[in-house]
């Protein structure tokens, strides 16, 4: 594949996936990963730190964005929550990635494969069950609220770190449930919990050999966040125009076989012997 094949496919995959995400409020990190190790033929720990470094540009986008219809103070006065996540959240990025850099390729496949299918069964979970709004919290005592905001912070953040998403999957069903928050503010309250959560990652991942991809890809890195920050852009003003259970179960099952048939592949290709 030339430069330019390879520039002009990387701004249309990114602008694709950042306009479904945007319809249904993801960035789409998680199915950039499959087409960045099948298509662009990143090995899985480069293809997960360039997720990344385009993930913080486009979350950072997305919240500059959001804040002209949820206002910062809005967000402020919601810190408990954010920094609840957080606390939890950021322990996760840490370790996360810095197991990502120590175990064998092959059983990093294997696991980002896991971690895939995982969040595709939950898409089309929630396309089943929709997120919507609670009028009752799940957990009322307020200690016991905290520590399971702590535990489920640490799951998210380290899901974040090893896929180089922003999270907001899970994100923002947790905060509907655990919080009772309502959807379009839950949406920038997962940002505001992403952002940092992957800039730690991010800075994890720094003392990686693998961390050279940035340099190397640049050009593919430019091309994809444009183009998913245009697409997210383009999604949220066409948001609306279908059906978002029908979206998110049609992108789940997508997930669900990409993941399948990049990782499986990939691990295939590791096991393979020639003769």
């Amino acid at each position: 594949m030339t430069t330019t094949r390879r520039t002009a496919s990387g701004f249309a995959t990114g602008f694709a996936i950042g306009n479904l995400g945007g319809m249904i409020g993801l960035g789409g990190a998680e199915f950039r990963l499959p087409l960045l190790v099948g298509h662009f033929r990143l090995d899985a720990l480069s293809a997960i730190i360039l997720n990344k470094a385009c993930s913080l540009v486009v979350v950072a986008t997305a919240l500059l964005i959001r804040s002209t219809s949820i206002s910062p103070s809005e967000l402020w006065a919601q810190r408990g929550i954010v920094f609840n996540l957080l606390a939890g959240s950021l322990l996760g990025a840490w370790w996360a990635a810095g197991h990502a850099m120590s175990i064998p390729k092959q059983r990093l496949n294997a696991f980002i494969l896991v971690l895939l299918l995982g969040l595709g069964l939950f898409m089309l979970a929630e396309a089943v069950i929709g997120q919507g709004s609670v009028t009752q919290l799940l957990i009322t005592d307020p200690t016991v609220q905290l520590l399971a905001g702590i535990g489920a912070g640490l799951l998210i953040g380290m899901v974040a770190a090893f896929l180089g998403v922003a999270g907001g999957e899970l994100l923002i069903p947790t905060i509907v449930l655990l919080y009772g928050s309502d959807i379009k503010l839950a949406g920038s309250l997962s940002l505001a919990v992403s952002l940092p959560t992957m800039l730690t990652g991010f800075l994890r991942y720094r003392s990686a050999a693998a961390f050279s991809v940035l340099r190397q890809e640049a050009t593919l890195f430019q091309a994809l966040t444009l183009g998913s920050i245009l697409g997210a852009i383009a999604g949220g003003l066409m948001l609306g125009w279908l059906d978002a259970r029908l979206l998110t179960g049609g992108l789940g099952l997508l997930l669900l076989i990409s993941a399948w048939k990049t990782f499986r592949h990939s691990a295939s290709m590791k096991n393979h012997v020639p003769d």
